[in-house]
């Protein structure tokens, strides 16, 4: 049995920015830190850093006054900052930049007189965050059909902005149906989607080509991991969603001559390394690398952690 891992995989930029606001806060501030919500969704990275310090809450009362408050990665939406203001609480921004980005074009939009057309998953913490941060009219749209069943203000005065986690591909239906339905509306250019995503989905694919079987590495309630388990079975072949190599179940891999590895943005790599040694004791005799792309993206830290960063160099 062959190992082929995926490249790239795991890691994107916004989570080791998101990971390494929290280590140099601890650094400079000491504990505890209070972070707002799951800093990525991953436990594993969750349970090492709260072993070093860090608390994470629900929501913003269950913060002591002047507790140092750390947003996710995923973003808050305005209402969330105000009441942190309100309560003067020290705030560091884990948001990642395309977030950020998103959020901003958004309210460029909204200021300019046009409702908001959010491509999304309801409930998931950037949507969430995305919608509070626009002040203006939002419609909600996971789907075609939901585009079918939109009724708009003024369907000359639109525009649409996505979920950073969405890829071209994921989101390319429903903007065609947007653009057939409402011809007026505006939006950002497909590159300003999240590159990470895009590479990993691009990856998963060219892996289907060469394997029996994909495994991938990532939380249950991460979005970009599902998704990636669901491009694997959209062409054929067998995947399944892990959090480590704990729950790998070696029924997964009868008659199976080639076996996929890859992992979401909030996975750590030590865990497909661990998947990988678990796969050598079931058998595997060779662990090659896909080609694909190299990520050398890196986001700056916030400014109250620019001499943390610069003193670790």
């Amino acid at each position: 049995m062959k190992v082929i891992l995926a490249k790239p995989r795991g890691f994107c930029a916004g989570v080791e920015r998101a990971i390494e606001i929290v280590e140099r806060a601890l650094e400079k501030y000491g504990a505890p830190v209070y972070v707002r919500h799951e800093i990525v969704h991953n436990r594993h990275v969750v349970d090492s850093l709260r072993a070093k310090g860090a608390r994470f809450v629900d929501e913003l009362d269950e913060i002591p006054p002047g507790g140092i408050t750390v947003f996710s990665a995923h973003g808050v939406s305005q209402k969330v900052e105000d009441e942190a203001v309100l309560r003067s609480l020290p705030i560091i921004d884990a948001t990642c930049p395309l977030v950020s980005k998103v959020h901003h074009e958004a309210q460029r939009y909204a200021d300019s007189g046009r409702d908001i057309v959010l491509i999304g998953h309801d409930g998931h913490p950037e949507v969430e965050g995305t919608m509070g941060r626009i002040d203006g009219k939002v419609y909600l749209v996971a789907t075609p059909d939901d585009v079918a069943a939109l009724n708009v203000r003024d369907p000359a005065r639109l525009s649409y902005v996505t979920q950073t986690t969405l890829s071209v591909d994921d989101t390319r239906s429903v903007i065609d149906a947007l653009k057939e339905r409402f011809p007026q509306i505006t939006g950002p250019d497909t590159k300003d989607i999240c590159y990470a995503t895009q590479n990993r989905q691009r990856a998963v694919r060219d892996l289907t080509k060469l394997v029996d079987v994909i495994l991938v590495v990532g939380a249950q309630n991460s979005s970009n991991s599902n998704r990636l388990k669901e491009i694997a079975a959209e062409m054929g072949v067998k995947a399944y969603l892990i959090a480590d190599a704990t729950v790998l179940d070696p029924a997964w891999l009868d008659g199976a001559n080639a076996v996929g590895v890859t992992a979401g943005a909030s996975a750590p790599e030590h865990l497909v390394q661990e998947l990988v040694d678990r796969l050598r004791d079931l058998g595997a005799t060779a662990v090659e690398i896909l080609p694909g792309v190299d990520e050398n993206v890196r986001f700056k830290m916030p400014p109250e952690l620019a001499d943390a960063a610069d003193a670790s160099v």
